[in-house]
């Protein structure tokens, strides 16, 4: 069955409330359990706790003699990846990045709340959108989420579930979401074979679902999936932070220079690149049915997808229509906190 199929069934079973799709036999999760017992020994519990960045974070250019500029509200939910666990600076957690390159780049006041818990599943995203919502909706929510669910083993079509909910919730409040979907696991040094093949294959499964369910919902999602694989393999001590699991500054660095342009293109911020224009197909760029969509992102790093229309019409024949776009910027711009 092809990676689009399966999370296209997985999506369904979400959406209609089914049990999910059965991965592996009996035998397979026993042995798992044996390989995922052992890789946790080696890489230990996470340890230390992150640092808050949340506040308001402007750019360095804005004239402190003239009225206050426009606020952005914006809000990071998820796991510890959503928190920045493993780093001991607020300005490099991936909220605070983010927060300080939407101020750079729309020359506005951003007003961060970090509600991510160390920990999460898909299913704890409820709470924390009650509280993005409790003092008035965001203008964008950024979600992080999925890692959880592949070690905890939830099944796919229950985690994809809870993100969908999430999402209809945000945006019918009208925040705009982008959702930064789930990594992939197979990159983490310590898991060893059959379980490094097994993380891989079920974090691009849930990643594509997740994609899926997102774009349907009207949100977008950005590829993070081996993002850190190739820095990783050559930088292990840089992009890793101490229990060789979480991101490092450098590595959450990558992660957000991943999201901003999409998280600007949400907000209609990001510069150069209309969101209405048309996929650059030079660039791999191109409007797809969903389930495709999504099965490609995977594939690719650092890929947007996002909801569009052909001929005015959201859907086709093999269902919802996206756009997958390339819009990863190299560094992410500083602002004052």
């Amino acid at each position: 069955m092809s990676r689009a199929r399966r999370a296209r069934r997985i999506a369904m079973a979400a959406a209609y409330g089914g049990g999910g799709v059965g991965l592996f036999g009996a035998g397979a999760a026993g042995l798992l359990v044996a390989e995922a017992k052992l890789a946790r020994r080696m890489i230990g519990e996470p340890t230390g706790v992150a640092p808050r960045a949340d506040g308001h974070y402007r750019a360095p250019f804005a004239d402190d003699g003239g009225p206050p500029p426009d606020e952005i509200r914006m809000v990071v939910l998820g796991d510890s990846s959503a928190v920045g666990l493993g780093v001991d600076r607020a300005r490099d957690t991936p909220g605070g990045q983010l927060a300080a390159g939407l101020a750079a780049m729309s020359g506005q006041r951003v007003r961060l709340r970090v509600l991510a818990v160390v920990g999460a599943e898909s299913s704890h995203l409820r709470g924390q959108v009650d509280q993005a919502l409790a003092d008035g909706p965001p203008h964008v929510a950024v979600i992080m989420i999925g890692a959880n669910d592949v070690t905890h083993q939830v099944r796919p079509s229950n985690a994809v579930r809870h993100l969908d909910e999430s999402v209809r919730r945000l945006r019918t409040s009208g925040a705009a979401v982008v959702v930064g979907t789930c990594p992939d696991l197979g990159t983490v040094e310590p898991v060893a074979q059959p379980l490094r093949w097994i993380a891989r294959w079920w974090s691009r499964q849930l990643a594509a679902a997740q994609t899926i369910a997102v774009v349907e919902a009207g949100g977008r999602t950005v590829s993070l999936g081996d993002l850190l694989g190739p820095e990783f393999a050559a930088r292990p001590s840089e992009l890793f932070g101490p229990d060789r699991f979480h991101p490092s500054a450098e590595g959450y660095r990558s992660v957000a220079s991943a999201l901003l342009p999409s998280v600007c293109a949400a907000i209609g911020c990001w510069a150069g690149a209309a969101t209405d224009e048309a996929p650059d197909r030079r660039r791999g760029e191109r409007t797809r049915p969903v389930a495709l969509a999504a099965a490609e992102a995977v594939e690719s790093a650092g890929t947007e997808v996002s909801p569009t229309q052909v001929a005015g019409r959201d859907r086709g024949r093999r269902g919802r229509w996206a756009q997958l776009r390339h819009r990863r910027t190299r560094t992410v711009p500083a602002a004052e906190a």
